[in-house]
């Protein structure tokens, strides 16, 4: 079988900025961000080896996500590795040593469907995900509104009232979706309705929060609500005053704007407020101000979410107010003929 190399070239996409795309290849790669430096600096350095042309391609997409060039090139033996799998730096006199990754740095792991719940594939990861489950006769499953892209004729639909106003406050639609498998086994496929990345989650007993826009199926054994979350936090972020609160035991599945970077919180860790999708119960989090007010008004970074405890939280690497303030200046403007 033939085997193939993922190359950076140390050339930078003209869309992306060189300082974010060294930051988010060392978080990536978990090395530090001056070994990430040296390794762009350098160029042509295999950080995947050996590997197959599905893996080769599926490495070569997270790299350009982050807006990092990479090609695909037979093996080569005298290159340096960089082995995603097994973390390691780049020493400027030496082989490769290992390294340990920093607190709350965000992975990219491959994903598979929990032995407890429902089987399904996502493809088209991570620009277009499409999400397409397997449904056991006779069992239902929860789809938000407009979601649904296909499905056989085994499943049957019934839509229900879900919410009330406070889930109409949340972006959401009030109404969602059941499917159910009649007359044995049947599959759906899901696509949401922004582009982008999802992912799976099982719930066992536990609760996680999600943003307003961010739930696309789960099981029934999965209870879907609506959480105040208070007025100064909701106003000052500049999202939702609700997020969505998922809780109970089954399959659930959100989705994200951009790519999504699940990151292990175990102290303080800072989010813009544009970029959050998930996070699990139990952090405490607090909306503030990255700097002082000349910094809130001129940077154009606004207000963060302080996250401190342990657990997990779900970023989007694309922010939607962000790409819509880029996209502002580009649209077409009507002159005045007077």
């Amino acid at each position: 079988m033939t085997t193939y190399n993922v190359n950076v070239t140390g050339e930078i996409s003209p869309y992306a900025q060189r300082e974010s795309v060294i930051q988010a290849f060392a978080k990536m790669a978990k090395i530090d961000e001056e070994k990430a430096e040296s390794i762009f600096n350098n160029g042509n350095v295999t950080i995947k080896k050996g590997v197959d042309e599905q893996t080769a391609i599926k490495f070569q997409k997270a790299l350009e996500q982050i807006g990092a060039i990479a090609v695909i090139d037979p093996p080569l033996s005298d290159e340096i590795a960089l082995d995603f799998d097994e973390p390691v730096a780049v020493a400027e006199d030496g082989p490769a040593q290992p390294y340990s990754a920093p607190t709350g740095s965000p992975t990219m792991e491959a994903q598979e469907p929990d032995p407890r719940g429902y089987q399904f594939t996502i493809e088209g990861r991570p620009d277009y995900a499409f999400l397409t489950v397997k449904v056991p006769a006779n069992e239902t499953l929860k789809v938000e509104a407009s979601s649904m892209a296909t499905m056989d004729t085994h499943m049957k639909m019934k839509t229900k009232f879900r919410g009330g106003f406070s889930r109409f406050l949340t972006g959401e639609s009030i109404f969602i979706n059941e499917f159910t498998a009649e007359g044995g086994p049947g599959e759906i496929g899901i696509a949401p309705g922004s582009p982008g990345d999802m992912t799976h989650l099982y719930l066992d007993n536990n609760i996680v929060y999600l943003q307003n826009s961010a739930f696309v199926a789960s099981t029934m054994g999965v209870e879907i609500e609506s959480k105040w979350q208070g007025l100064a936090k909701g106003f000052f972020s500049g999202e939702s005053l609700f997020l969505i609160r998922a809780s109970g035991q089954g399959d659930l599945w959100f989705n994200t704007y951009g790519a999504l970077i699940e990151v292990d919180v175990e102290e303080d860790y800072v989010v813009d407020t544009g970029n959050i999708v998930a996070f699990t119960d139990g952090l405490e989090y607090n909306i503030t101000k990255v700097g002082g007010y000349k910094s809130l008004f001129f940077s154009g970074e606004g207000f963060v979410c302080r996250f401190k405890g342990k657990g997990k939280v779900w970023i989007q690497t694309r922010g939607v107010s962000a790409f819509a303030w880029w996209a502002h200046w580009y649209r077409p403007v009507e002159k005045s003929n007077g």
